[in-house]
């Protein structure tokens, strides 16, 4: 996960900058989170928070300027955020905005989808700073101040291996010397688990994205990243009993959407490429790129994962991957299952990537995984023929 200094984030594209459905979808997004952060998205009382409001003013508008019947109060704009596919909404919005099946609302949950989050948080706008960026860019400076790379590592596994803590477990991290740089930082990022994610006097966590799920009236789970939801019914992992773990805390959900997320993506291609014998090297440099792959003759691979919902979010944060620690190649990566949801992704990606990082190659996970067992195979016959 490359973070990008203020000075190079990419502003605004003209092409996007003169639609109106770029500003719309993202006042949408807002109020979308802050509802569910502060009361029950299938219910509403006046006055509607200032976010709502301009959410439903907006689109108010927006529909009765294109001839459209316009919804007839919050509850009824939230219910189409959940039915009603983006590509249906009277949006004025660029090529590559919105793919036919986007919805800022699950449909099955009804709870903000990850591509609401990335609308949100990671359209192009020079004045907002990310929490994740900087989450990360004080624990990066922590760090740097000790001199301590390893610190820095143990926080970034910390937040993708562990996005859940009993207070008991907090207590614990009191006592790791590894995580001293950044020990304050940890009390802030972990909140409290709301009571929605409670079922039978119990949390549950997903054995697969390690976060909480959330019970369903049906007496199913719900997973909050796309990547499992696709995978089939949640599986359930660790049960923690409310009444004899006290507390429990998790990462807020900007560190679970941009950090803990693509980290489980970085985990998994980890795994898969100690599977080929290669030796890996994860978030090298104080994370100047996710992985540092080095191969059997000493070649060497910068890796930088990359998982998110919106193509063209991503091509548009597109820069060359940092040359120290040195590499022979870079890629970016994204989980395959972008691809699959996405027709066109890569392409949309490469089509919004600004001019100086015409060169980055983006590929899925699986094909890198190809890619390296492919040069194995070169190597060997190499040695037979040697």
């Amino acid at each position: 996960m490359i973070l990008d200094d203020p000075d190079t984030v990419p502003l605004p594209a003209e092409e996007w900058a003169t639609h109106d459905g770029v500003t719309l979808l993202r006042t949408l997004a807002g109020a979308l989170i802050v509802l569910e952060a502060i009361t029950d998205l299938d219910s509403f009382t006046l006055p509607y928070p200032p976010e709502a409001q301009r959410a439903l003013d907006r689109t108010v508008l927006a529909c009765l300027l294109s001839g459209h019947p316009p919804p007839a109060g919050l509850t009824e704009l939230v219910d189409r955020c959940r039915s009603l596919p983006l590509a249906e909404w009277p949006l004025g919005l660029p090529p590559d905005g919105i793919g036919p099946e986007d919805r800022l609302l699950d449909v099955e949950s009804g709870r903000p989808t990850e591509l609401c989050h990335e609308w949100a948080w990671r359209t192009p706008d020079a004045a907002v700073e990310f929490r994740d960026r900087q989450i990360v860019r004080a624990a990066l400076r922590a760090c740097r101040e000790y001199g301590d790379e390893e610190a820095y590592t143990a926080f970034r596994g910390l937040l993708v291996r562990r996005p859940v803590l009993t207070l008991f477990e907090m207590h614990e991290l009191d006592g790791d010397m590894v995580l001293e740089p950044v020990r304050g930082l940890i009390r802030q990022i972990y909140r409290s688990a709301s009571d929605a994610y409670l079922h039978e006097g119990s949390y549950t966590c997903c054995e697969r994205c390690l976060t909480l799920l959330i019970p369903s009236q049906d007496g199913d789970w719900w997973c909050e990243r796309d990547r499992c939801r696709r995978q089939g019914p949640a599986p359930t992992g660790r049960r923690i009993l409310r009444e004899t773990a006290g507390e429990v805390c998790q990462l807020e959900r900007p560190l679970r959407q941009f950090v803990t997320g693509p980290g489980r993506a970085e985990a998994d291609l980890e795994r898969d490429l100690l599977a080929l014998g290669l030796d890996v090297r994860m978030w090298p440099g104080y994370d100047a790129y996710d992985l540092l792959v080095e191969f059997p003759d000493g070649h060497q691979w910068a890796v930088d994962v990359k998982d998110w919902a919106h193509p063209v979010f991503l091509g548009r944060s597109a820069r060359p991957v940092p040359q120290d620690p040195p590499y022979e190649e870079a890629f970016w990566v994204v989980p395959q299952h972008r691809t699959l949801a996405r027709p066109g992704y890569v392409a949309a990606f490469e089509r919004a990537r600004p001019a100086r990082a015409r060169d980055l190659l983006l590929l899925t996970d699986a094909e890198l995984v190809g890619r390296a067992r492919a040069r194995l195979r070169t190597l060997e016959g190499d040695t037979d023929c040697a």
